[in-house]
């Protein structure tokens, strides 16, 4: 006779016919991600019900100054009276879903770890959050809002959707920079889908008040342009475009979202602004570095590595006021449950649905052709490529 040993039980590794120890097997989803969704983050910290699949908010502009002065003792012109008209937005609400589906016998059986489906849970439903927030920054032509079924195709788009799809931030952006070749070609709102009009060249006018026009649209360059040129980052651009952000809308732009492939790029570049200083973020109680500049406030930089992923756009660059992002939902994340036993398998669908709602565009903007390896940037982009829609 002999002592009991693990080596004579088997390390879990052997086969089954000699290996009688039981697996050890931790099924906790370990890699948590919370800081990971930037965009999305700061729009459900501010979530509010919807109560439609088009939802729509007004949007505040105000006339140009113009002379204001009258005779005394002039009588009141009617003709002269503001009307009562408003500009509108809107977006659509998108349906995210995951599928969870184990047979009768896997779920009776004990498993080390524990149960699969409860484990599949947790995961899938961090998944969905990626999804939520790789939506939130496409900058692709069906990223402008779409109310589609049935499998059309939207205009700008190589694939055949089957759902509604709400718009990005870049489909509210109110203030926008490129950088074209020539340097002097306008900008131009990208093809939509058929409840979206495009403008033509920029007009820098305020929408008319129809739903026609209830979304803003990604930018694209004139056929005029010959092309993109790719610039580094540079404190130039920063304070330009926060500039116009900042005109008449009072939008402060206070949170920067890079693609995490550009973040070490911007953060090291920022501080070779002499009035740009930078903070040690350990000092700040968080990870995220944080910036104070000569606009008289801290910002912050927030890396989103979904930016990097295919639909995205990893050579632009986001500038939030996070108080103007706020999440629109019509059905909060939870079970379906309509969704019952099929046949000897247990099927489970998780489904959410909302939309991406921006209070003011001015409080979105967007800066393109940006990479690290692009050209030195010396001084600011003309004026005709930093732009303020809806004046």
């Amino acid at each position: 006779m002999s002592t009991i040993t693990s080596t004579s039980l088997g390390n879990g590794n052997g086969a089954y016919a000699t290996d009688i120890v039981v697996k050890d097997m931790d099924l906790t989803v370990s890699n948590y991600v919370k800081d990971r969704t930037p965009v999305t983050n700061m729009a459900m910290s501010k979530k509010r019900k919807i109560n439609s699949t088009l939802h729509i908010w007004p949007n505040d502009y105000f006339r140009q100054p113009g002379l204001n002065a009258k005779l005394e003792g002039a009588s009141v012109d009617s003709t002269t009276a503001a009307s009562n008209t408003r500009s509108n937005l809107g977006n659509y609400s998108q349906i995210f879903t995951t599928v969870i589906g184990a047979t009768g016998t896997a779920r009776a059986v004990e498993q080390a770890g524990g149960d699969p489906q409860a484990y599949q849970e947790v995961k899938q439903l961090t998944e969905i959050m990626f999804d939520v927030e790789l939506q939130m920054v496409r900058a692709d032509g069906a990223s402008i809002k779409y109310a589609g079924q049935a499998g059309t195709q939207p205009s700008g788009s190589t694939t055949v959707n089957s759902g509604r799809r709400f718009g990005s931030l870049f489909s509210f952006a109110g203030t926008r920079s490129g950088n074209d070749a020539d340097g002097v070609s306008v900008l131009n709102l990208a093809t939509s889908d058929s409840n979206d009009v495009t403008s033509g060249i920029d007009t820098n006018t305020p929408f008319n008040g129809t739903l026609a026009n209830a979304g803003l649209g990604y930018f694209s360059f004139t056929a005029s342009a010959s092309g993109v040129t790719l610039q580094q980052f540079s404190p130039y651009l920063y304070k330009q475009l926060v500039t116009t952000a900042e005109q008449r809308f009072n939008a402060k732009i206070t949170n920067m979202v890079v693609p995490t492939s550009m973040r070490t790029h911007i953060s090291d570049t920022i501080p070779t602004s002499r009035s740009i200083n930078r903070f040690n973020p350990a000092d700040k109680g968080d990870t995220i570095g944080t910036y104070e500049g000569d606009f008289n406030y801290t910002y912050q930089i927030d890396d989103d590595w979904i930016m990097d992923q295919t639909g995205s756009d990893n050579t632009s660059v986001l500038f939030l006021n996070p108080d103007v992002v706020q999440w629109g939902s019509l059905r909060e994340l939870g079970p379906n449950n309509e969704v019952f036993s099929n046949a000897d398998a247990s099927l489970d669908q998780y489904i959410m649905e909302g939309t991406l709602i921006v209070r003011n565009p001015a409080g979105v903007a967007v800066l393109a052709a940006i990479s690290p390896t692009g050209a030195s940037v010396t001084g600011p982009r003309p004026s005709s490529q930093v732009k303020r829609y809806l004046a």
